[in-house]
């Protein structure tokens, strides 16, 4: 960048020449050097503004004349445009030669007609020889299709001006053209079919190897849409203003032709066949739509292939790639609608809800653009499916388990047959292998979706199911029980072997459900274990209450049966061995015992030999006057027959723990009333104080009187207080024992 000098003042400029006294002395000489200096400088100044004020002079002389001439030529352009408007103002017989112009026109015109006429049939031979053979194999070259274009595009152009010129005919010979253009409009028809049916194979006709017939069908489409646009554009322009001859020659033409929209017909062909290609798809596999779904990788293939081979056939304005993918995406959407319309299988609805995020993820890895697929597929509610999908686990396992429930309850109550002997020799129903049969197949489709979500919905509704099939088979059991004891008369025999056969069946159902829970657990993520594993062993539970229900009402059966000999008890007929006929009664009903699952065998002991020693116990608690030693001596012999018994199905050491109450009773009954307390005190221990019991075993002995059992019983009472002995930790089994009160034993008696 030049550097700026720097300004100078007058009195610097005279300070560089007076530095010293001397230079004073030059002063005059100085002023006379600057006074030529400045006369030169106003001279050269005069001169050049001279010399422009002469230049801006001349300038302006050349604009007006400019001017000037521009008005002139714009007058002279007038006049021409004046005489090109309208000619006749300027060559006196211009109409002579405008209708001697038109005359010659017509004369060539018909002519021409004339040997179009004479040439067409002959051209037409051709013509359909060159498509016939080229439409017998859709799939091929086409090597004629161009060609054929062309020259059916001249016989119709003649056609179609032909027919124009000959609306103001007579009737008859429009008819007459009309027959005699027959063959070509034939013609053209099958043209514009074998046109449409090359649109409905691109795909095809690129996989073959023949792209270049879809350029020359985009050809034949983009000419035919200059040719319409042309047709169109004439017209409005005759709408709009005067047309010289030319000009309504060319409208002529315009009206004359048959407007094609090859263009949107194509892409509508297009569509057409995308729809076709899906139908086809959805209707080979209709009856099993999983394959269906597993099938659909041609989609991926198809629109890979017409990124690469289809869309460098058509011009850029048509957006094949955006249109190919929207049409694909639009007639998946419609039949994927038409198949959960259809209310398909459980199983398929999962299916269906993992490819549509498959479907997500491959679109993505083909680099789809997000706007070409949008709305999404099903409107992006495939969370439904969801919902829909656990909709129709509810309806069929309901409906499955109404069915079965009605089946299993109705053999259950008439017992028209002893109960079924499964493969291991055990009593046992259909019902719980149907019931894990509908079961296993529901937890396999879910499971086979890898969603944990869906698994613990479905395992929910499972418990669900198995909970109120339970609650049905307990309340079923009370029932039938109830019918037993009310109006035994009137009952059907077999109830003790079909509780049998029910309790088999909850424990092998409860076995299932363990192995069930025990193939899920390691599926699923600790969010979703928790929950299938408090459902599953809830369903577990509730077999297992099912199960002990039915081995109760077992033993109430057998003890309802038992009344008659339960009611003897330390009665009088009693001293004569009435236990024996009570024994009898039970090995009777244990001989079923072949036909039970072991661990519910070992329950039924349990639990008959519990029920034993409560009836055996009560009735002694609520006994009249005992006569003793007799009661004592016959209580050893019922204890020791009842320890026979069930020394056959049970550990002596086992039964021994069981009937030591009995042993510690016997003891308080054989005790003097000084050392009472202390049989009383063994019993206490363990059982607790039980004062109503005690007291009425106490007044039970005939060998002692009320002061006697008043001393004995002050005693224990204050002992009691005074330890401060309770009920222990544990019930035990004096926990069951009811005690009468004395008018409830005075009205028994």
């Amino acid at each position: 960048m030049a550097m700026t000098a720097p300004q100078v003042s007058a009195a610097q400029a005279i300070g560089e020449y007076l530095q010293s006294p001397d230079d004073l002395i030059k002063v005059a000489t100085f002023r006379k050097k600057l006074e030529k200096e400045k006369a030169s400088i106003d001279a050269r100044l005069k001169g050049g503004v001279k010399e422009q004020l002469d230049i801006t002079r001349e300038g302006l002389k050349k604009l007006l004349s400019t001017r000037n001439n521009v008005q002139v030529i714009k007058e002279e352009m007038q006049t021409v445009d004046r005489m090109c408007t309208d000619p006749q103002n300027g060559v006196s017989t211009f109409d002579q030669i405008s209708r001697v112009s038109m005359v010659h026109r017509n004369f060539e015109q018909t002519e021409e007609m004339v040997n179009n006429l004479l040439e067409m049939n002959s051209k037409l031979d051709v013509l359909e020889e060159m498509l016939a053979a080229d439409s017998q194999e859709i799939i091929s070259p086409a090597l004629n299709l161009l060609q054929i274009h062309f020259q059916i595009n001249r016989l119709e152009a003649f056609r179609n001006q032909t027919m124009h010129q000959a609306k103001k005919a007579s009737a008859t010979s429009r008819q007459k053209l009309t027959r005699i253009f027959e063959r070509l409009s034939r013609l053209i028809e099958d043209f514009e079919t074998y046109i449409m049916e090359l649109a409905r194979n691109i795909l095809p006709l690129v996989r073959a190897g023949y792209p270049g017939v879809v350029v020359k069908l985009i050809k034949i489409a983009e000419l035919e849409a200059r040719e319409d646009e042309k047709a169109i554009a004439i017209r409005l322009v005759k709408k709009a203003a005067k047309m010289d001859a030319a000009s309504k020659f060319k409208s002529m033409q315009a009206n004359a032709r048959i407007i094609k929209h090859y263009r949107s017909k194509i892409t509508k062909t297009i569509s057409d066949s995308i729809k076709s290609a899906f139908d086809g798809a959805y209707e080979r596999h209709e009856r099993d739509p999983g394959a269906f779904l597993d099938n659909l990788g041609w989609i991926y293939q198809d629109l890979i292939r017409v990124e690469s081979d289809v869309v460098p056939c058509f011009p850029p304005s048509y957006e094949m790639y955006a249109f190919y993918i929207k049409e694909y995406h639009k007639n998946l959407n419609a039949t994927l609608g038409r198949l959960v319309a259809a209310e398909p299988e459980s199983s398929i609805l999962l299916h269906l809800h993992a490819w549509l995020k498959e479907y997500k993820k491959s679109m993505k890895e083909l680099n789809i653009p997000a706007e070409l697929i949008d709305p999404p597929l099903l409107n992006g509610e495939e969370q439904s499916l969801i919902e829909d999908y656990l909709k129709l686990i509810v309806k069929k396992l309901d409906e499955w388990s109404t069915n079965l429930m009605k089946t299993e309850i109705q053999e259950f109550t008439t017992r028209s047959e002893p109960p079924e002997i499964d493969s291991d020799g055990l009593y046992g129903t259909q019902g719980a292998v149907i019931l894990f049969q509908m079961v296993n197949q529901q937890i396999d489709a879910a499971t086979e979706s890898g969603q944990g979500a869906i698994l613990a919905r479905v395992v929910e509704e499972v418990n669900r199911v198995m909970r109120g099939i339970q609650d049905q088979w307990t309340k079923v059991v009370e029932t039938e029980f109830k019918k037993q004891t009310e109006k035994p008369e009137e009952v059907i025999g077999g109830l003790a072997e079909y509780c049998l056969a029910l309790a088999n069946d909850q424990i092998k159902s409860a076995d299932n459900t363990e192995a069930l829970l025990g193939k899920l657990e390691p599926l699923v993520s600790e969010k979703y274990r928790v929950p299938i594993n408090e459902k599953l062993n809830d369903a577990i539970d509730g077999n297992l209450d099912v199960a002990k229900k039915c081995i109760q009402t077992f033993i109430d059966i057998i003890f309802n049966d038992l009344k008659p000999a339960t009611k003897q008890l330390f009665q009088v007929t009693w001293y004569d061995g009435a236990i024996e006929q009570i024994v009898t009664t039970m090995k009777d009903y244990m001989s079923d015992q072949p036909f039970i699952k072991p661990l519910l065998f070992e329950l039924l002991v349990e639990y008959l030999l519990d029920a034993f020693l409560v009836t055996y116990l009560t009735a002694l608690a609520n006994s009249p006057k005992l006569r003793m030693p007799a009661a004592t001596n016959r209580i050893k012999e019922d204890i020791s027959a009842a320890f026979a018994f069930f020394s056959e199905f049970k550990p002596e050491k086992e039964i021994e723990q069981h009937l030591e109450v009995v042993e510690m009773i016997l003891a308080m009954l054989e005790a003097s009333k000084s050392i009472a307390f202390l049989s009383f005190w063994g019993f206490a221990k363990v059982h607790g104080p039980c004062i109503p019991f005690v007291e009425g075993l106490m007044k039970a002995r005939g060998d002692l009187d009320r002061s006697a059992v008043n001393e004995v019983m002050d005693a224990i009472k204050r002992k009691v207080k005074d330890e401060g002995l309770t009920e222990p930790p544990e019930p035990t089994i004096m926990k069951k024992i009811v005690v009468q009160s004395g008018i409830s034993r005075f009205l028994r008696t």
